[in-house]
């Protein structure tokens, strides 16, 4: 039987709060994504406000569609008195593991209003045609 040390347990309840801050950071600075599925495509959409297409990475590797860019920030404060900002500013990265019967080699994106729309078609099932089995003598 294996005793486990009093402050083993500690480091854990330790660490803990810091891995939750990190998860809470990157949630936020991650866009709202959804995902969906017809009878023929996959679709993803995110919310890109302000992010220009020249600034949006999609790329798709492995099976996983990965989407990368970045929300530049642009300011002028001559005269003005800032009280708050809740604007969001830099990069943001996510990544979506793409079902086996999506087709990675036609993905097609478009960019409009600010939301991003990526579509995946889905691979058209192996239809086999049935054939007879000749058998052989001896």
């Amino acid at each position: 039987m294996v005793e486990k040390s009093h402050t083993a347990g500690l480091w854990p309840s330790v660490y803990e709060p810091l891995r939750n801050f990190g998860a809470k950071v990157a949630d936020w600075l991650a866009p709202a994504s959804d995902a969906s599925a017809s009878e023929s495509a996959y679709c993803i959409t995110m919310e890109l406000p302000g992010v220009e297409e020249k600034n949006i990475d999609i790329s798709v590797n492995s099976g996983v569609v990965s989407v990368k860019g970045e929300k530049s920030a642009t300011r002028e404060e001559e005269g003005d008195t800032w009280f708050f900002s809740e604007r969001q500013y830099g990069a943001f990265s996510r990544s979506f593991r793409l079902p086996e019967d999506a087709d990675g080699d036609k993905i097609e994106a478009n960019l409009k209003d600010g939301v991003l729309s990526i579509s995946v078609p889905k691979k058209s099932p192996q239809m086999s045609e049935a054939r007879k089995i000749a058998i052989k003598r001896g």
